[in-house]
């Protein structure tokens, strides 16, 4: 009897579970074909690629594309303003979104939080083309808005994009309003998972919001903060080419602070048409970005364990 109600609950288990998988397969398969399949177009980046050859009749040339990469004059500027512009974008976004959040949760009306939500979410599905016609409306050098504020205050108007020492900036300040609202709707859902009861026990102590906050809500939310944190930071060598090609609208003069990876690795591509360095850049990018976020997830789980992604 024991036997037939064992072998009925895996039968039903293995039902389940089949069911489960054909429901995942669709993605599992996409998932193969377009992160799995394109790894063996690596080995583009190893060789002299050729058009009339192919991908494995080129010949092989190791590491030289790469060598050419890291000894031309644009390696250090690009991977500069690759790592501290993401690492800002990091950093601000954070600061900004977490307070966001941080105010959301003290709102106790369901209609004013989702018109909030709404209208902070809304700039993260435009698109950057659409913002950067925006931008350049308010940043053009004879009719930009900004420009003719200027001009009534009785200052020069500006060349924004012709002096590339205000585009960090700028940058910054562009993607903190498309993302920040983002990331401020996931650390909310984080925060409503939060039980009650632990703002009850310390309001009856007599605690302070502001000490609930410091207290109790922002070392509950530090587990998905990491998690967060851990998947920009590996992904700091990938810059959003929508960003900073549609922003500075590719202007040569901008490139001493915005060229990145991504728009370098773009005009290489277009410009020389060299395959086997355009795609040695973006091995580095990838075996940069794992080493990231494992090595930071390394060090987040030595110091925390229940914390780390993996």
């Amino acid at each position: 009897m024991k036997t037939k109600i064992r072998t009925g609950r895996k039968t039903a288990s293995r039902r389940k579970n089949l069911t489960l998988t054909l429901m995942a397969l669709p993605a599992a398969v996409i998932l193969f074909l377009f992160s799995y399949v394109p790894i063996g177009g690596l080995i583009i980046a190893f060789k002299d690629y050729r058009f009339d050859k192919g991908m494995f009749g080129s010949e092989w040339v190791g590491f030289k594309n790469f060598q050419f990469f890291f000894e031309s004059n644009d390696a250090w500027r690009v991977l500069r303003n690759t790592i501290g512009l993401n690492a800002l974008f990091i950093a601000i976004t954070l600061v900004i979104s977490v307070a966001l959040a941080l105010m959301m949760n003290e709102v106790r009306s369901r209609i004013t939080i989702k018109v909030v939500q709404t209208i902070m979410f809304f700039p993260y599905f435009m698109s950057w083309v659409v913002v950067g016609y925006l931008l350049y409306a308010y940043l053009h050098h004879d009719y930009g808005i900004l420009n003719q504020i200027l001009e009534f205050f009785g200052m020069e108007s500006i060349a924004w994009y012709a002096r590339s020492q205000y585009w960090p900036f700028i940058l910054t300040f562009m993607y903190a309003w498309k993302m920040a609202g983002y990331y401020a709707v996931v650390y909310y859902a984080g925060l409503m998972g939060i039980d009650d009861t632990y703002y009850e026990a310390a309001a009856l102590d007599g605690a302070s919001r502001w000490q609930m906050v410091w207290k109790i809500t922002l070392p509950l939310l530090r587990s998905v903060i990491i998690v967060m944190v851990i998947l920009q930071i590996g992904r700091i060598m990938y810059a959003d080419f929508g960003l900073f090609f549609n922003l500075t609208r590719d202007q040569g003069a901008l490139y001493a602070t915005t060229d990145v990876l991504d728009t370098y690795i773009y005009r290489a591509l277009r410009v020389t048409g060299n395959i086997g360095i355009s795609s040695a850049v973006g091995c580095f990018q990838a075996v940069v970005g794992f080493i990231l976020i494992t090595g930071t997830n390394l060090v987040v789980r030595k110091i925390d364990k229940e914390s780390a992604l993996f």
